[in-house]
């Protein structure tokens, strides 16, 4: 149920799932319970978003008292409806499970001009690039204990004295909704069993990801026109076939769509590519087709070498799964997975060597500063080749016309006076013309060959690199908490225990990053030699082949009489 709350401070958002609040300016709250520090709800403007529980006041109504006068209580304090403790009747919690429980929308119901909506869950926050995190707290199969006070800053006396390890919302506001600083914190319930680990071992560039024991690719083929409902629904399905099992299963995008969005909810540390966009109009036009699926074929390539994205059970569940009644089951256990966000930190499992943090940092900065210049020469190419291609299409090919029109009229011109007309040179001339025509029309079909390929490969960086900013913001907010925690236990205001728990959970996030820094960069040195050798022998066949056209028509002329 709502609650009236006010704003003890003023706060400024600056992402779109935040709102901005007014200090003392009166709210509305959807759910009491905080997701790591956030509350979601409405300001007096009508805009609906999340803002830090630690800036609001909850009004209550005094219960003992026939007066209509209320009183004020933290919001997020620990107490009876805290989330830092299991929550007793959760109507929305319960209300979700019902939903899910009665969800029997077939894979093959989903349409494929929309998209897999996560349900509108007050307890959902969003991670770091826009992953969706859902609260732990509502997990009965999650172990929980109170917080240590000298972590939280969720009360109003600790969030004026600052005597803890304080929260900067506005800077950190990604750290705080991916769940990384509860991690960083030690505010993640410890899970009974943890049943998937993935390993980070040192490499000779630094930690890395253990590769999968059983490597595999995966082909997308055959993309075909499918209708169902008597033709009311038309679809694309496409045959996808993982090497290591040999049996191919017909996927439509919303199937890949379901699938990205599983690896947002649960990957929040790793760059998930994205998926080739929507288009609402011309789905079913062969250009648009051609090109989704080649999109989706480097997608998947990037998914298969992942060493740890390739491992992923509903990934696994996408590439097998043929029964519709088996892939329900699947996508529901998926849907519910555990180690999600957060979670998903506690499977790391890293390597006993000493990292000094600042040089990691250190190393994060310059990776940062790397990232930003290679996603602008990422966009300059993808507006040259793209400006390119347009030119073949269009200017060159027109060009290469109007010369070729031009060499025919003066073939033309030279057979009005036949006395003086020589047939073999005019019929040079006019071939001449033609050959010009040929070369504009191979301009304009050249890009299929080489510059769309390597705009589809600069596509798939873009959205890679894109992500790394919001990834990179976890470790710094993670590196920010380490040095407040020292500054703390130095002035004595925090047990050295304490902070040294939240320097070594730092090296768990810092050896992931690194470890997906490191895969990065190897995948980059592969896919841009392939990329530029495939660019420059497809110019070489295309220039050659005008040569030749160019050659045979010279030929015409070499018997002449001059």
């Amino acid at each position: 149920m709502s609650l009236r709350a006010k704003a003890l401070y003023t706060f400024q958002s600056e992402n779109k799932e935040e709102i901005n609040i007014q200090e003392n300016e009166e709210l509305v709250i959807f759910d009491e319970n905080s997701v790591d520090g956030w509350l979601q709800g409405e300001n007096s403007r009508g805009e609906r978003g999340l803002f830090p529980a630690s800036y609001v006041e909850i009004i209550r109504p005094r219960s003992n008292s026939n007066l209509t006068d209320c009183s004020l209580s933290p919001a997020g304090s620990p107490g009876n409806d805290s989330p830092y403790f299991p929550p007793g009747r959760n109507t929305s919690f319960h209300m979700q499970q019902s939903y899910d429980d009665d969800d029997d929308d077939d894979w093959d119901d989903w349409d494929d001009s929309s998209t897999v909506v996560e349900d509108e869950d007050p307890r959902r926050s969003v991670g770091a690039n826009g992953h969706p995190h859902q609260s732990p707290y509502t997990n009965p199969n999650v172990h929980y204990r109170p917080k240590p006070h000298m972590e939280r800053q969720d009360s109003i006396s600790s969030s004026r004295k600052g005597s803890m390890v304080g929260r900067n919302l506005n800077r950190f506001s990604s750290f705080v909704r991916s769940g990384v600083e509860a991690f960083v914190l030690g505010d993640v319930p410890m899970m009974a069993k943890i049943a998937e680990s993935y390993t980070i071992e040192m490499g000779s560039r630094g930690p890395q990801w253990k590769e999968n024991p059983k490597p595999f690719t995966c082909s997308i083929e055959d993309p075909t026109k499918q209708t169902k409902f008597k033709g009311i629904k038309t679809y694309i399905s496409y045959r996808v076939t993982p090497s290591h099992i040999g049996r191919p299963v017909y996927r439509r995008y919303k199937h890949f769509d379901w699938l990205y969005n599983r690896l947002l909810h649960k990957f929040t540390i790793i760059s998930v590519p994205h998926l080739p966009e929507k288009q609402a109009t011309g789905r079913f036009e062969e250009d648009f087709i051609e090109k989704r699926k080649r999109r989706l074929i480097l997608w998947m390539n990037h998914m298969t070498s992942h060493p740890v994205l390739s491992q992923y059970e509903g990934f696994e569940h996408f590439l097998m799964c043929a029964d519709d009644k088996q892939w329900k089951l699947g996508k529901r256990r998926a849907e519910k997975d555990e180690m999600v966000g957060a979670h998903f930190m506690l499977t790391f499992q890293i390597p006993n060597e000493h990292q000094d943090l600042q040089d990691v940092e250190e190393r994060v900065d310059s990776f940062k500063a790397f990232v930003k210049k290679m996603d602008d020469s990422v966009m300059q190419l993808t507006h040259v080749a793209s400006e390119l291609v347009r030119k073949h299409l269009g200017g060159f090919r027109k060009e290469f016309q109007r010369l070729g029109n031009a060499f025919q009229s003066i073939s033309q011109a030279f057979t009005l006076d036949p006395p003086y007309s020589s047939d073999a040179l005019n019929n040079a001339i006019s071939h001449t013309g033609r050959t010009y025509e040929n070369i504009g029309e191979m301009f304009a079909e050249q890009p299929k060959y080489d510059l769309f390929h390597m705009l589809d490969k600069l596509s798939l960086y873009q959205g890679l690199l894109s992500n790394f900013p919001d990834i990179i913001h976890l470790q710094k907010g993670a590196f920010a908490k380490v040095k407040e925690s020292q500054r703390m236990s130095d002035e004595g205001k925090m047990d050295q225990d304490e902070a040294d728990g939240i320097r070594k959970r730092c090296r768990t996030v810092g050896f992931a990053l690194q470890a997906e820094m490191n895969h990065f960069h190897r995948r980059r040195e592969v896919d841009f030699k392939e990329m530029m050798q495939a660019y420059l022998r497809q110019q070489i066949a295309f220039y050659q082949r005008v040569g030749q056209q160019l050659e045979r028509t010279l030929h015409m002329y070499d018997n002449l009489q001059g």
